[in-house]
């Protein structure tokens, strides 16, 4: 059943790579203003600060199988609608540096990308939520692993190595393909079998519901420190990922062919983390392994400025993903662990919300900063200051969490 579980994993998370690089791509053929640009992915990445909280109520009230399909679905309309609008356009004029060349192409590519992230908050909470039904307790670290491997592979490697070919070809390619993707993803969940329904009932009110969990999520005091730091952690690199497109394209020269070669840096380093990371774990112990991850993620964004070519952007890519998914691999196996069954939908999408809602603010920030900076000392510098800041912040939170992440960690050993 895992097996099943992991093949519709790696569908969808093939469709997430592809969009990876075509979403903000696409964008920056409309406009060269990075404030605008930001715009599309700021509308993939906000519906987690939105909904997030009745994400989690509706997948600990529904059977949450049949809630990661409808949304597979969502996702695979939404994505053949910008397709279409894509080809409606055919063929447009140069970008402008301020303004767009097509406001109702825009428009329509930040709806739809509105319209994944929603659904993507639904079912990758619920995806999340269920794998404790799938696979042992002492089986969570493997199985993690294991879809992070998946995830890697998928979502890093071929995804946007894929997907820059499919640029190349067509714009509106990528979102095509990914309609077949999450539809495809969609029917293989169908032939999952078992037992996915929450078995306690949940509050009818959905503030009694909401105040339960979050009377729970501030009880554990090392879950809402993961969440801070992961919702940090996710932050600098969102800031640094926007930055990184227009950098490669204007200051290192890269074409879409070459950037998509250099995102797939994040899926060697996230695969063998995947394969590794649960061993690494065992053998130095929670709570060195998330310290460690933090401190090696920092010092690898520091680099990515001084990086001169885009090989040796992705070797700083390669070890900062095995840091990043390793964190994953441990926090999540930690937070699935620790929630009841009947609290894990509501407690999770809290936990993301904090972990989560911080991307589209990393986003918006590394925008924000690229034009403040321009005027001061001008657009090549400016493309790598929301980098150095990632960093710094970076650095500065892995220092301040070593120690209240080992207490956290002892003060949960203690009460089990």
């Amino acid at each position: 059943m895992f097996r099943r579980f992991l093949a519709a994993s790696g569908l969808a998370n093939l469709g997430d790579g592809i969009a990876t690089l075509a979403w903000v791509w696409v964008a920056s053929t409309l406009t060269r203003d990075a404030a605008l640009i930001a715009l599309v992915p700021v509308a993939l990445r906000l519906p987690w600060a939105i909904f997030a909280i009745p994400a989690g109520i509706v997948a600990d009230r529904v059977d949450r199988r049949r809630l990661v399909i409808a949304m597979d679905a969502v996702r695979a309309l939404a994505f053949l609608a910008a397709a279409g609008a894509l080809t409606l356009r055919g063929e447009g004029g140069p970008a402008p540096m301020e303004g767009v060349s097509s406001v109702p192409l825009f428009v329509a590519l930040v709806l739809c990308a509105m319209t994944v992230g929603i659904a993507e908050v639904f079912r990758d909470n619920a995806a999340q939520t269920l794998l404790p039904s799938i696979v042992p307790d002492q089986g969570l670290e493997r199985a993690n692993g294991r879809l992070w491997t998946t995830e890697a592979l998928a979502n890093q490697l071929i995804g946007p190595a894929f997907g820059a070919f499919l640029l190349g070809a067509a714009l509106a390619l990528p979102f095509a393909f990914n309609a077949l993707a999450y539809g495809a993803a969609a029917i293989l969940m169908t032939r999952l079998q078992g037992q996915f329904h929450p078995g306690t009932p949940v509050e009818a009110r959905w503030r009694a519901a909401f105040v339960t969990a979050w009377r729970y999520l501030m009880g554990q005091r090392l879950l809402v420190l993961l969440a801070v730091v992961t919702g940090l952690w996710n932050m600098t690199f969102e800031a640094t990922l926007f930055a990184l497109v227009l950098h490669a394209q204007e200051n290192l020269g890269l074409s879409a062919q070459e950037y998509g070669f250099v995102l797939t840096a994040f899926a060697l380093g996230g695969a063998l983390a995947g394969l590794i990371g649960d061993k690494i774990a065992l053998r130095l112990g929670a709570g060195r392994t998330l310290r460690l991850s933090l401190l090696v993620s920092a010092a690898m964004l520091l680099l990515v400025p001084l990086a001169p070519n885009g090989w040796l952007l992705a070797a700083t890519f390669v070890v900062f993903e095995m840091a990043g998914i390793t964190w994953n691999i441990v926090s999540v196996s930690l937070r699935q662990r620790m929630i009841p069954d009947e609290l894990r939908g509501r407690v999770n999408s809290l936990y993301r919300l904090l972990a989560w809602g911080m991307i589209p603010i990393g986003i918006a920030l590394s925008g924000w900063l690229i034009g403040l900076a321009e005027g001061w000392i001008g657009r090549a510098q400016a493309l790598t200051v929301p980098i150095w800041v990632a960093g710094g912040l970076m650095l500065a939170m892995a220092i301040l969490v070593q120690g209240p992440l080992q207490r956290g960690l002892d003060q949960a050993r203690g009460r089990q």
